[in-house]
């Protein structure tokens, strides 16, 4: 099993910025892609961003791209997702996932085996 934690969300005025933090433990070798989701409130789960532990490579989607940044530190077993220019909009709880299979980063929730606990953004206007 791969457990995730989330942390660093909070509330923050639009144009700020946050980090989050998603920190693994457990089989953490089988993990090939780990990502970002969202819920809002009323709305279905969206993909944020991801990358590809191995190579680094990361995908966005285009509501968050030029302002959000995925990365990861192995060492630490730990991925990191940087918000900048926040915007009311991006009010949400945010999800850690991480996957298994290796072949490309997944956009869909249920191509996800493991799931941390959320942490809440918000943003005011």
């Amino acid at each position: 099993q791969v457990q995730l934690v989330e942390s660093g969300g909070g509330l923050v005025q639009a144009g700020g910025s946050l980090r989050l933090s998603c920190a693994t433990s457990g089989r953490t070798f089988n993990i090939a892609a780990m990502a970002w989701f969202r819920q809002a409130p009323g709305k279905e789960r969206e993909f944020v961003g991801g990358i590809m532990l191995s190579i680094g490579n990361t995908d966005y989607a285009d509501s968050v791209k030029g302002r959000f940044t995925i990365s990861r530190e192995n060492a630490k077993n730990t991925v990191y997702l940087q918000m900048n220019s926040l915007k009311p909009e991006d009010t949400a709880v945010y999800y850690c996932a991480a996957t298994a299979i290796p072949l490309r980063i997944f956009t869909t929730p249920r191509s996800y085996a493991y799931w941390g606990q959320g942490t809440q953004v918000t943003v005011t206007s």
